[in-house]
């Protein structure tokens, strides 16, 4: 089920960004911390932030910051979306 938000990713032609890191969560990293518990991906720009289950929740504060609701969980395996303004899987 998809959202207002995924339009544009739902769009032919559209194609994931690459992630900034494959590493771990990038601002955990940058702050040389190693406490995220599951990562996700930003569909609009490729930045992979810690979920909500992480102390510091990067992934939220990014969807808050620059206004890019839409993640998609960046463990192996998985390909479920979150719009964090809807709050709910699309």
């Amino acid at each position: 089920m998809s959202c207002q938000h995924t339009e544009k990713i739902d769009a032919p032609g559209w194609t994931e960004p690459a992630p900034d890191t494959t590493e771990g969560c990038y601002d955990c990293l940058a702050a040389d911390e190693h406490v995220w518990a599951h990562l996700r991906i930003c569909l609009e720009c490729g930045h992979v932030a810690c979920c909500d289950s992480s102390p510091h929740r990067h992934a939220a504060a990014h969807a808050r910051a620059d206004h890019h609701p839409v993640m998609r969980s960046f463990e192996p395996g998985e390909t479920w979306r979150w719009c964090y303004l809807d709050e709910r899987l699309v």
